[in-house]
């Protein structure tokens, strides 16, 4: 079903830690890319820990046998894992939300409706926050503040209980793997077979999770999930919000760090264009020294970031503020869960019916995420009308000289650029 690369879900397992706020929070992840090292200090939950004494099944597992929601069974206890932790969160089930839910889990059965019903059927639960209270007094007897390091077969893994420590470690190590939620790394040695021999986890670091609101800032810090920024943008930027549900699935986007999204510095990354198009910064920490670099000028060439050796993506800021303009649009072979063949994520400041602020920018047009300045030019200044649109799309030939590959030719790709 694609095991050994997080896309089928059936390796579900229940992950629980406290947050930067001190509240517990069940996540469901992919058990086949995450390092050991990843689940120091949390509370782990495999299905085989569900039942209690005797034949008492757990309350999903009672749904999902009530409901027939079962066929051959490869894929159950990852459906089981998922549910439950939206069970233990006190969402997630309700009929407008389940799809979202299971949406990381494939049934190649195709037994999605009993699956759906044994969902909705379970309804709240009333016992979770009495849960909650338990395993928190758990975890909070794991927690010593102090720095873990696990090693051996010549691997090492290493947690930093500090943004002290882990700087002064990555300055140390800058030959060092840094891992955030292993959703890319992990296949590099499922799938590449590769071994990597330093690795430097943000997921230990308290505060790395938290999201800083200075009042005219965002601060993303480096441990911060894609799911956590789509609940906290919600409100204020739906279509950014909207766009992170499509960028993987719930296990993936429970995993997966915003930083490291921008840190792999991929072509045909969904978020590095929609923060390119509201102004976004990246702050680049090198021991005890920190400087900020805007994201359009981030990403040099393929492959290549205006980072330089020891440093690490210590944070990304966002300017605050509702923008009303802010059009994402994703063009894929797939509408959920799959890679780009473009990317569009448009900023558009309008007064009086004219275009005085415009950013475009693009991902899978060229080697790098990249803003569209001709196009820009043509749009800057003007009434908003089709005629300078067209225009506009016009120029987009003097940004991009696309490439062909198995997501699109060149053609497909400026014209699709140009139409949207």
């Amino acid at each position: 079903q694609g095991g050994a690369e997080g896309d089928c879900g059936a390796c579900t397992v229940s992950i629980a830690r406290s947050d930067a706020n001190g509240n517990l929070f069940y996540r469901p992840v992919n058990a086949c890319i995450l390092f050991m090292g990843m689940v120091n200090g949390a509370a782990i939950r495999t299905v085989e820990g569900l039942a209690t004494c005797g034949d008492q099944l757990h309350p999903v597992q009672a749904a999902m046998v009530e409901n027939h929601a079962s066929q051959c069974g490869f894929c159950t206890p990852g459906f089981v894992m998922t549910l439950y932790t939206a069970y233990q969160n006190g969402n997630g089930l309700g009929p407008d939300e389940v799809d979202d839910t299971i949406a990381g889990n494939l049934c190649r059965c195709t037994g999605y409706r009993p699956i759906v019903e044994a969902a909705t059927s379970l309804g709240a639960n009333n016992d979770f926050k009495n849960k909650h209270n338990e395993d928190l007094a758990l975890l909070a007897g794991l927690n010593n503040g102090q720095d873990v390091c696990c090693d051996k077969g010549g691997s090492q893994f290493m947690v930093p209980a500090t943004s002290a420590s882990f700087a002064k470690l990555y300055a140390e190590h800058p030959d060092a793997t840094v891992i955030g939620g292993a959703t890319d790394v992990g296949l590099w040695v499922t799938k590449q077979h590769r071994k990597l021999e330093k690795m430097i986890w943000t997921g230990g670091v308290a505060g790395y999770d938290a999201i800083n609101d200075d009042g005219d800032v965002i601060r993303i810090n480096p441990a911060v999930t894609h799911q956590q920024l789509l609940s906290y943008v919600a409100e204020d930027l739906p279509q950014c919000a909207e766009l992170l549900r499509r960028f993987g699935a719930l296990q993936v986007r429970s995993s997966g760090t915003v930083c490291g999204n921008i840190a792999n510095a991929s072509p045909i990354g969904d978020l590095p264009p929609v923060l390119i198009s509201l102004n976004g910064a990246v702050e680049l920490t090198k021991g005890v020294t920190s400087r900020l670099v805007k994201l359009e000028n981030f990403f040099l060439d393929y492959g290549k970031q205006d980072r330089k050796v020891g440093e690490f993506v210590s944070a990304l800021l966002i300017p605050k503020g509702k923008k009303p303009n802010l059009r994402c649009y994703k063009i894929s072979k797939r509408f959920d869960q799959d890679i780009s063949a473009v990317m569009l994520a448009a900023n558009l400041e309008i007064v009086d019916g004219i275009m005085e602020g415009v950013r475009l920018a693009f991902g899978g047009m060229a080697g790098t995420p990249k803003r569209a300045s001709h196009a820009e030019a043509v749009l800057a200044g003007n009434p908003l009308d089709i005629e300078h649109f067209k225009k506009a799309a016009a120029a987009l030939i003097e940004d991009f000289t696309p490439i062909s590959d198995m997501r699109g030719s060149a053609r497909y790709r400026l014209l699709t650029a140009q139409n949207l």
